[in-house]
């Protein structure tokens, strides 16, 4: 069966810096029609990037939407135009400092499928050079440096929601079981 939905029409409700905002007529495959809200994100990157001895970089920041500080791997968007492998470095280094010597990527991951366009690269970085961060105005960020067991531990607690946090950290944790 065809499952298509095909767009009848589409209304923009916000033109913004990082999000799209539209409100889309479809027909759905039965014949009947629907309303879709729709959220266009350029895509981003997301980084697990493990130190020398084992441990992982993550950010701590405030997140305005949940109003408390959340600890999660470093990440940014996509710029127009930008391969993911490059916004990925860049933003490594933006939030941390760190070089790798070492950079794979891990694939991609659609966040939230049902009214969120966005996709997200996420890598792994190894062998790490460490300098001086280069923050956005916007940005207030703390780096954190936590043993890799310790972060899949927190990860299966629950201590850690990020969502790009806990895939990314699973997904190396079970790379790393592969290889034994």
């Amino acid at each position: 069966m065809d499952m298509t939905e095909k767009k009848l029409s589409s209304e923009l409700i916000y033109d913004g810096r990082v999000l799209r905002l539209h409100v889309d007529k479809v027909q759905l495959p039965n014949g009947r029609q629907s309303t879709r809200e729709v959220a266009d994100h350029p895509g981003g990157v997301a980084i697990v990037a493990i130190d020398d001895d084992d441990n992982v970089l993550t950010v701590k920041q405030y997140r305005y939407v949940f109003s408390r500080v959340l600890e999660e791997i470093p990440a940014g968007k996509l710029e127009p135009g930008e391969d993911p492998d490059d916004a990925a470095l860049r933003e490594l280094k933006e939030e941390t400092g760190a070089t790798p010597a070492r950079f794979t990527p891990l694939g991609r991951l659609i966040v939230s499928p049902g009214a969120y366009g966005e996709v997200l690269y996420l890598y792994l970085a190894e062998g790490l050079r460490i300098g001086r961060q280069s923050l956005d105005e916007d940005e207030c960020i703390d780096v954190v440096r936590t043993p890799f067991n310790e972060m899949v531990r927190r990860v299966l607690r629950g201590e850690l929601e990020d969502a790009k946090t806990v895939v990314g950290v699973l997904k190396v944790h079970a790379l790393r079981e592969q290889e034994q």
